[in-house]
């Protein structure tokens, strides 16, 4: 693959913010998506407060091909997890937290409990602060994302990744339609509790995203794009796959900042309600303008 385009060269600044993001965290012994991941925009985000927590430990126990997340014997479950990250958030003051988890395909339930007592932990603390959650897929358990959905986060969200033909490469622990089955029960909870926002709309926002840059054709993505919409789901994130390191699956096309408009056009006219489409933009970073903008 060529070197990366200069519109991929990201200018990277360490502020107090920065600092102060980085130093909570540590002292509360909590893990974020932004630095397990290598996410580009983690020094973005940590300068404005904000932060993507990942609870059930460092270790997740499928291996995406695309993936930095480490692959290994999976952590205990940390009972006291949730009580921390209610503090972190309350401390840091955020109207928006994501919480996201690597897959737990050890644990009965996949996690989660761990995500609903999270989320009460956050609701005790922080009552004004609108959660969504980026949930594995439980193993396509319909019981699993009940009692997420029954602890009333404001948003679901659950990552395709990417097309159709490039799972058996890219997802190979991962099964296309199982997802697409997930993120179509999402709308169909309306959990008791549940928040202003989601009592007013009956329903709880479902979210996905995938990557580009992985092989596949523009029909393919807009394919994907109709099955995303064919279950309901709302929300959509695209962005560019870039390859952690020699041993992930290569970077087969830097797909230009053009392409990212045109694909965010035909989706919007798909009718996502939502859509975030660029080199740089993920699951998570800057999330809250999703709700902002409805």
């Amino acid at each position: 693959m060529e070197r990366k385009p200069e519109w991929l060269r990201k200018k990277f600044s360490h502020g107090d913010d920065t600092s102060f993001t980085g130093g909570l965290l540590e002292d509360l012994r909590l893990n974020t998506v932004c630095r397990e991941a290598m996410c580009p925009n983690y020094q973005d985000c940590f300068s404005r407060k904000t932060a993507t927590f990942m609870i059930l430990g460092t270790n997740c126990t499928r291996d995406c091909a695309f993936c930095n997340v480490a692959h290994g014997e999976p952590d205990a479950v940390d009972a006291d997890e949730p009580r921390r990250i209610g503090e972190g958030v309350a401390r840091l003051d955020l109207k928006y937290i994501v919480v996201t988890s690597v897959t737990r395909d050890d644990l009965p339930d996949g996690g989660a409990g761990q995500f609903a007592a999270v989320i009460a932990s956050i609701r005790e603390r922080s009552p004004g602060t609108a959660i969504e959650v980026l949930v594995p897929d439980f193993g396509g358990s319909a019981d699993a994302l009940r009692v997420v959905a029954d602890a009333a986060p404001d948003v679901i969200s659950h990552n395709i990744e990417t097309v159709k033909e490039r799972y058996s490469d890219v997802r190979p622990g991962a099964v296309y339609t199982r997802s697409l089955e997930l993120i179509r029960r999402i709308g169909e909870f309306v959990p008791e509790g549940a928040g202003d926002a989601a009592r007013r709309r009956g329903a709880i926002r479902s979210k996905s995203g995938f990557m580009v840059g992985l092989g596949e054709t523009r029909d393919q993505v807009y394919a994907l794009m109709d099955d995303l919409r064919g279950v309901g789901c709302e929300f959509l994130t695209i962005g560019q796959y870039l390859a952690p390191s020699r041993a992930h699956h290569e970077v087969i096309e830097y797909v230009t900042p053009e392409t990212f408009d045109e694909y965010a056009e035909a989706a919007r006219t798909k009718g996502f309600s939502f859509v975030a489409s660029a080199p740089f933009v993920r699951s998570s970073y800057r999330a809250e303008e999703a709700l902002v903008k409805l």
